[in-house]
């Protein structure tokens, strides 16, 4: 089939774009070509995908300024991207954009023991930086299973969180200040090294922006002390249900393990095949970790196991060797690539009080049986954070869009049980026409006028976040010319 002659117009545009951006950027910072800007089409939600007009790759705060500058001038929407590993399609690119990576924005700035912080460029990965502090006995709390590759962008845009998250909250909470870069190229600092700052939260409203306010480029994050130490245990159970009921009381007794991790039976086999961290053969499991003094540890443990024991486990098994500890984890760390293996996938991350997860979980399952359509769960049990897995084949007819259809259900499931859309996945596209349900048209008007102040031409991050219609709507009218 012959392919149609590409508009000419579009092309003198690409092209005087790509010269500008060249300009003001080093060799090397601009990608152009169509064959390298495919390797930016999508992020790890790979259902969906759209080459860029163009990629850049800044390595410092002033570089991003002159890129944003530039392209507010020319009128040209950028996407951000950190790594590329949001699951909701928050980095998904428009064909008329130029994708921002920060994967060159990668360096530890400042170290402050006493006052316990670290500021980092927002390249840098997760794991690092806890990597950049560990040897002096720190670590940085959040924790995604993606850390070995997320970067500090994309968690302070989705407002990441982690399997230890029960206890140390999510990015928000671990987040002190940050240098923002406005769509116009204006640099602001918000926050700083201490505990709180005066005036409005505007830290607060960056926070889970999803890249839709400015570009985070630098950011000082909150260190802690290492544990004493840490100890998981295996909790095995023949349904879910009745693992769901545990997690209720375990939170209803009033303790506060740093962790509690939940897997289907399918997420089992699947992690234990590729693995091999030892889980047993059962249809649900709990990993609940606490830390502390080993007196400490063995007294929660031992509530812990003595709730367990009411809903009849198949296993209890104590992590007894820091060895162990570590494969528990490995396996759980491994679920997602793990079930990658199998099937494809849409990973969900709908948030429901504890209280609601034994009949939630129940009507998962009888949900994808309507749909015809296989399912895993994996998630942090202990708030409320779902990951339900739903398995499809891409190359079948129609598969995705049952996918696609069935998550939408039970994410109107999480909100009518009390729950919101997302935890820290983010809206991005998968969620974004779903926000009616979740907020009424105030609601909703509240959220478009903020955007509106940060970023009045909607140039940042388009299609993501509101539903299509509003969104568009917003960003026509600030094109359209002024009477």
């Amino acid at each position: 089939m012959q392919m149609p002659e590409p508009d000419p117009d579009i092309l003198r545009r690409k092209a005087a774009i790509v010269a500008h951006l060249e300009d003001i950027l080093p060799r090397g910072a601009v990608i152009s070509e169509p064959e390298e800007v495919r390797a930016y089409e999508c992020d790890a939600l790979t259902a969906y995908r759209c080459p860029p007009l163009a990629v850049v790759l800044p390595a410092s705060t002033a570089e991003v300024s002159a890129v944003l500058e530039l392209c507010h001038r020319e009128g040209v929407p950028v996407v951000p991207r950190g790594s590329g590993t949001s699951l909701a399609g928050g980095a998904l690119p428009t064909a008329d954009c130029v994708l921002l990576g920060v994967a060159r924005l990668n360096q530890v700035l400042e170290t402050d023991y006493e006052n316990r912080f670290i500021r980092v460029q927002t390249g840098r990965t997760n794991l690092s930086v806890t990597g950049a502090v560990e040897a002096d006995g720190f670590f940085y709390a959040p924790d995604p299973s993606s850390q070995l590759a997320c970067a500090i962008a994309g968690n302070i845009a989705m407002n990441s969180g982690g399997a230890h998250c029960l206890k140390y909250g999510v990015t928000t909470n671990n987040l002190l200040g940050v240098t923002l870069v406005l769509m116009d190229g204006t640099v602001v600092e918000l926050g700083g090294a201490h505990l709180d700052a005066a005036g409005y939260d505007l830290l607060g409203v960056i926070c889970g922006s999803e890249g839709q306010l400015g570009v985070v480029t630098e950011a000082t994050l909150r260190i802690l002390r290492k544990p004493e130490g840490a100890r998981p245990v295996l909790i095995g159970f023949d349904s879910s249900e009745v693992a769901g009921a545990c997690v209720s009381d375990i939170i209803k007794a009033g303790l506060l393990p740093v962790a509690i991790e939940f897997m289907d039976g399918p997420s089992i086999r699947a992690c234990e095949d590729f693995a091999r961290a030892g889980y047993p053969d059962v249809e649900a499991l709990l990993i609940v970790e606490v830390e502390g003094s080993e007196t400490e540890i063995d007294e929660q443990l031992a509530r812990i196991s003595d709730i367990a024991r009411r809903h009849a486990p198949r296993e209890l098994r104590e992590s007894r060797s820091a060895a162990e500890s570590a494969l528990i984890w490995k396996g759980r760390k491994a679920a997602f690539g793990a079930m990658g293996q199998i099937a494809d996938y849409i990973c969900l991350d709908g948030v429901i009080p504890v209280s609601e997860l034994p009949y939630v979980l129940r009507r998962i399952t009888e949900l994808t049986a309507e749909y015809g359509l296989g399912v895993a769960n994996v998630f942090h049990a202990g708030d409320g954070n779902l990951h339900p897995l739903l398995l499809y084949d891409a190359n079948a007819p129609g598969d995705l869009e049952k996918a696609e259809a069935l998550g939408a259900d039970i994410l109107r499931l999480c909100v009518e049980v009390g729950g919101c859309l997302t935890g820290e996945h983010g809206v991005g596209v998968e969620k974004r026409d779903l926000m009616s349900h979740q907020y009424g048209p105030d609601d909703l008007e509240a959220q478009l006028r903020v955007k509106d102040v940060f970023d009045p031409d909607w140039l940042l991050n388009p299609a993501k976040v509101f539903p299509l219609a509003a969104s568009e709507s917003r960003r026509r009218r600030a094109a359209a010319p002024v009477a």
